[in-house]
């Protein structure tokens, strides 16, 4: 029997709204498959600490324990029932087969962890880029893994169920230096933007509403430094934001949401002061330099101008 057993520290909500839209499988289909012990947001008539003592006596197998949003010790900020969200953890770390963070809140600590200057609120193994979260550092569950991070904010529910089924099916999960499914990270957002040959000509959108120009330069596209693959996995099958005209945020990665203007791109003389990942920015002037001195006559047309 695969058991699932999902708790929620400091938290939106957003991660488990976004898992309700899962399709291919959808969400019933992938509870057919595992037992859904308790799940804060859907469970009804069930008393989570008598499943907490029965998983803790070694009555009720423990294959997934999910987590979803911040971890915090201080009852005064989140607490289910008498108990801290950490003491709850504490309680089942040793008993899951397999540990996973879903959301930025679970992953890095986030949102509640930029509010808390006394480093109490942080991620399951991580706060920020450092791995100082709740869990030590060298902290693996029973089959070998350290905690699992699906990071974003909120995650696109397929992130999760793909996951959840290469561990189900007892498929190998490599992992990247945070901990995240390099399956879904090795990509980075630019990867399968419709953009892109605007980005490679240097043809810069100048303001927002127009399905033309590069986000990256002037808007702030975090698209070419953040790994994710949301134009490779579109949401709802359909779009993202890029595709959409709206500039990738970077939701996935550790130091979200600490910028301060995200449709913004900080430049240094008129370059920017991060460039894409892989590239010094030496290599990026040039390429630039270059793109716009062999200007593509047809990317510098509005789309209905075309032949």
């Amino acid at each position: 029997m695969y058991t699932l057993l999902w708790l929620q520290g400091l938290t939106c909500n957003g991660n488990t709204q976004s898992l309700l839209n899962a399709e291919n499988p959808s969400f019933y289909t992938l509870f057919d498959k595992i037992n859904l012990l308790y799940h804060p947001s859907i469970s009804y008539d069930v008393d989570l600490f008598e499943i907490i003592n029965q998983i803790k006596n070694d009555k009720l197998p423990l294959t997934f324990l999910v987590v979803e949003g911040s971890i915090t010790s201080d009852k005064r900020f989140f607490s289910i029932g008498d108990y801290s969200i950490a003491q709850i953890i504490d309680a089942l770390k040793e008993k899951a087969d397999y540990i996973i963070a879903v959301g930025n809140c679970a992953c890095f600590g986030n949102i509640p962890a930029n509010f808390d200057k006394n480093s109490d609120v942080k991620g399951l193994q991580f706060r920020f880029k450092e791995k100082k979260g709740f869990l030590p550092s060298n902290f693996k569950s029973k089959k070998g893994y350290p905690v699992i991070n699906i990071s974003g904010c909120p995650i696109h529910p397929q992130w999760f169920v793909s996951t959840i089924l290469n561990l189900l099916y007892k498929k190998p999960v490599y992992l990247d230096g945070f901990n995240r499914p390099k399956e879904l990270y090795m990509y980075l957002t630019h990867d399968g933007c419709t953009r892109n040959e605007y980005f490679e000509w240097k043809v810069e959108l100048e303001e927002f509403g127009h399905k033309e120009g590069c986000l990256f330069y002037n808007q702030g596209c975090r698209g070419p430094l953040t790994h994710s693959p949301c134009n490779k996995v579109l949401w709802n099958n359909t779009s993202s934001k890029t595709r959409a005209g709206m500039p990738c945020i970077g939701c996935t990665e550790f130091d979200f949401p600490l910028r301060e203007n995200f449709f913004e791109t900080k430049k240094n003389m008129g370059i920017p002061e991060e460039v894409p990942i892989g590239v010094s920015k030496r290599v990026y002037i040039t390429i630039t330099g270059v793109a716009k001195t062999l200007k593509n006559e047809r990317v510098n047309k509005r789309l209905e101008e075309t032949e």
